[in-house]
């Protein structure tokens, strides 16, 4: 995959890092050329300096070509310029922004940027949100049978509802976060776009329930 990232301090120099070492193609902007020290010597990815919403610079970095582009600069305001401009203008896929203000995030999560507040902000939960990873353990019962899980959705799943992913899946649905908040459900609670699915199910049927939540119902 290509990735873009926005701000080369400490998040976006982490952030790129640890994308750069899973073998994908990372291309980082910065308005500073001295921030690009953050990355070392061993980062094999581009980087670019210029203002993160200014499309010209978005070229640069390859964003025609991205699955992928995380706004991680110091300012709320140009992370969702550029966030917006990759998603509405180029059409990339997956696209958060760091937001420092928490209650501007729910906002920009109405405009269909998925936000991440840095209160609870770290480089796993952005990954999370660009990479589609299977499913992250949150807690485990005592035993190690049971677990209770993020689980990245599929596009297939948008609009359905939760009872048709429980059949499907055999999972139970503890709760989704929507708009950075939780939200308990029940069976007629619809499915939507930018939903964080947490569910719990048995270890033995992990796959099975990965494969389920990102690609649909399993046909007979």
């Amino acid at each position: 995959m290509h990735i873009v990232i926005l701000g080369c301090g400490r998040v976006g120099s982490l952030l790129a890092h640890h994308l750069d070492e899973l073998g994908h193609s990372v291309a980082i902007v910065d308005q500073d050329p001295n921030s690009f020290r953050k990355l070392g010597p061993d980062f094999t990815g581009q980087t670019i300096t210029g203002v993160g919403f200014d499309r010209e610079t978005l070229e640069s970095a390859g964003i025609g070509r991205a699955h992928a582009f995380a706004a991680v600069s110091s300012g709320d305001n140009s992370n969702i310029l550029a966030a917006r401009v990759a998603r509405e203008t180029y059409g990339v896929e997956q696209v958060v922004a760091r937001i420092y203000d928490p209650r501007r995030a729910e906002v920009y999560q109405r405009l269909g940027i998925p936000t991440v507040a840095t209160v609870s902000w770290s480089a796993g939960q952005i990954m999370r949100r660009i990479l589609p990873l299977g499913a992250e353990d949150e807690y485990r019962d005592p035993s190690g049978s049971i677990a209770l899980a993020e689980i990245h959705l599929g596009a297939r799943w948008l609009g359905t509802q939760t009872s048709a992913l429980e059949e499907a899946s055999g999972a139970r649905i503890a709760f989704i976060t929507r708009y950075g908040q939780a939200l308990l459900t029940d069976r007629e609670t619809v499915l939507q776009d930018g939903d964080l699915v947490h569910a719990l199910f048995s270890d033995e049927g992990r796959d099975r329930v990965e494969r389920i939540f990102e690609h649909g119902p399993e046909e007979d």
